[in-house]
């Protein structure tokens, strides 16, 4: 593997811990040995599931790429995920409620390590079913754990400000470490040890299968509060009210579809933008510079946030200008520099992307913290997970449209896409801010809002 890429590894490293050494030492908040082992209990799973997802992500594009397929055909695939998780995350959330958490999240292990097999097979059909239970998965992940844990934490009694001490280090281990420690061992099985693009996915099935044995073992089953289990379209019919009567909510969820949306397509679209004449390049280990950069960018947020003076409204905006300006440069780079002989290390032009791929998942790390902040600010706790459910509609939409046209455009208009798109993310940020100082109205009375909702679903009857 060549230099350039443990010279950017090695320079991101540095820059992350600086920055972490340099913070000034936090308060330690006092908690019981029965939470700390509830705790560790968690993060031991959560780390496990994360890891099963995370080693996965360097070579799907790649193992596909590998057995034939080309881009239309690869983009199909990513559709049929996005589409089964649109499909599937709109109701899993209910369903975990009323069949039960644990449950839940054995069948996302089940679920994820049966897709992991399908990547054994080069027969599309097979591919694609793979691609559908990996949706599902991928749904459950993002809901029943966290459900899971809600629940069970209040049910032993703990203090509710301690959830947050396992929320933050879930995020720190299965969304930093865990992802730069996947991918530099994807890459260590596919490349190094010359295992092939499928090892990372059977080593994804054996942590997962570790991981169910532990849930099986030591995690008891709870519930969701059964006077919440309300059909869907009641609960979409006060997401829709909610986000009427409030135009900071209808901006919040624009803005993360926007950038969400481009997000998940530079998912899709870095491998072949990094060696678009077939280039040798070290996918792993890419990745894992990636995830690096998003740490660097959590880091960074943490420090932003802390600052009074600083409102993520104002900084935002211009993280997503940075963003949209990284995701130019594909456009950029096509016009003025010479493509690349095939075959061989990384071009000159491929070094440049590099550069502005950490650029934007740099701002990924900011994007998530912050987003997390604002809605806390302006989603009711009441409807908080309806209206965010309500908004992956859109966000899963968006992605298939922009993978089923892949095909049939070059990739630097796809780039240049999602810089509008990152563009405009920026303007309805600063339209955010505006609203938000000029408007400080009142917290709207969300049950009056179910309740006048129940009440003409009754009439309706």
């Amino acid at each position: 593997m060549e230099v350039f890429y443990y010279l950017v590894f090695g320079f991101l490293s540095l820059i992350v811990a600086l920055l972490e050494l340099s913070k000034t030492a936090k308060d330690r908040v006092a908690t019981s040995s029965a939470f700390n082992s509830f705790k560790n209990n968690y993060l031991v799973v959560y780390s496990l599931m994360m890891a099963g997802d995370w080693l996965q992500g360097p070579y799907v594009y790649f193992l596909y790429s590998q057995y034939g397929f080309d881009k239309g055909d690869i983009g199909r695939l990513f559709i049929a995920g996005f589409g089964s998780s649109m499909l599937f995350g709109t109701i899993v959330g209910s369903l975990a409620d009323k069949q039960g958490r644990r449950r839940a999240c054995v069948t996302y292990c089940i679920t994820y390590i049966l897709s992991c097999i399908t990547k054994h097979s080069p027969q599309y059909k097979v591919l694609m079913l793979g691609r559908i239970l990996g949706g599902i998965a991928t749904s459950l992940l993002f809901s029943a754990f966290e459900s899971w844990l809600v629940a069970e934490h209040n049910k032993r009694g703990f203090e509710p400000q301690w959830l947050s001490l396992t929320f933050s280090k879930a995020i720190f281990l299965g969304n930093g470490l865990i992802a730069i420690i996947s991918g530099l061992f994807a890459n260590l099985l596919a490349d190094n040890m010359g295992f092939g693009p499928v090892a990372p996915f059977d080593a994804a099935a054996c942590f997962l299968a570790i991981g169910m044995a532990i849930i099986l073992s030591t995690w008891g089953e709870n519930y969701g509060d059964p006077s919440e289990n309300k059909d869907l379209l009641t609960q979409f019919k006060g997401a829709a009210a909610a986000i009427a009567a409030d135009e900071k909510i209808a901006l919040l969820g624009a803005i993360q579809s926007l950038f969400e949306g481009s997000m998940y397509t530079f998912v899709f679209l870095w491998t072949p933008a990094l060696s678009p004449n077939d280039e040798d390049i070290p996918h792993g280990f890419i990745f894992a510079t990636f995830m690096l950069s998003s740490m660097l960018g959590s880091s960074i947020a943490s420090r932003l946030m802390a600052r009074p003076a600083l409102k993520v409204e104002g900084y935002m905006q211009i993280v997503f200008a940075v963003s949209a300006v990284t995701l130019l440069l594909p456009v950029i780079i096509n016009f003025l520099v010479a493509p690349s002989v095939k075959g061989g290390g990384i071009s000159f032009g491929g070094c440049i992307l590099l550069f502005g791929f950490c650029t934007f998942e740099a701002c990924v790390g900011i994007f998530w913290p912050s987003m997390m902040k604002m809605r806390s600010q302006y989603i009711p706790e009441e409807a908080r997970s309806t209206i965010m459910n309500f908004f992956r509609i859109p966000l899963n939409i968006f992605v298939c449209v922009v993978l089923y046209n892949v095909n049939a455009f070059p990739i630097s208009v796809m780039f240049g896409m999602c810089s509008i798109f990152l563009f405009m993310a920026s303007i309805l940020q600063r339209r955010l801010m505006v609203v938000a100082e000029s408007h400080k109205s009142k917290p709207q009375d969300w049950t009056a809002l179910r309740t006048q909702d129940e009440e003409t679903e009754a009439l309706n009857i």
